[in-house]
């Protein structure tokens, strides 16, 4: 009997230890990353549907201001850095941390100076498109009013 309500008491335990998981697959896309890998610019923002709203992107400013902004990313340690300096928008720039996962998804924090990624709680997650050598596209969820839209952000190569 004792054997018995041991091995219930066990097995509760057990599952009640289940590990967390993620919403994000964390295995690497390492042919994907290394296409990233070099200086990029945001040539444009659309929304995919209609330009007649307006959206905050990554809580720092408006879309439309992402236009023109620097991107550098960095694959063997997956960091980097952008900047965003457009007229008429806030500047701002920041360390980032970033991967691509095998389900196509671009998962990035931004890094606040003297805190380490892991303990920075807020991400993104965007997903990735029409990759290649020179350009490549991460594309963002969004809603607006009852409906969702998705923000194309168009990356282009910075040849040095």
């Amino acid at each position: 009997m004792k054997k018995t309500v041991f091995i219930i008491v066990m097995s509760i335990f057990a599952l009640a230890c289940k590990p967390k998981q993620t919403v994000t697959n964390t295995k690497l896309d390492n042919k994907s990353e290394r296409l990233i890998k070099g200086d990029w610019q945001i040539s444009s923002v659309s929304y995919v549907g209609s330009d007649v709203f307006k959206i905050t992107s990554f809580n720092i400013a408006d879309a439309k201001c992402f236009e023109g902004s620097q991107w550098s990313f960095v694959s063997n340690n997956n960091t980097g850095e952008m900047v965003l300096n457009k007229a008429n928008c806030v500047t701002y720039g920041s360390r980032i941390t970033w991967f691509i996962n095998k389900d196509g998804n671009f998962v990035m924090k931004f890094l606040t100076e003297g805190i380490k990624a892991k303990h920075t709680a807020g991400g993104y997650v965007l997903r990735v498109a029409n990759q290649s050598e020179n350009s490549f596209q991460l594309i963002d969820r969004a809603s607006v009013g009852n409906n969702s839209a998705e923000i194309v952000y168009q990356f282009d190569k910075i040849n040095k």
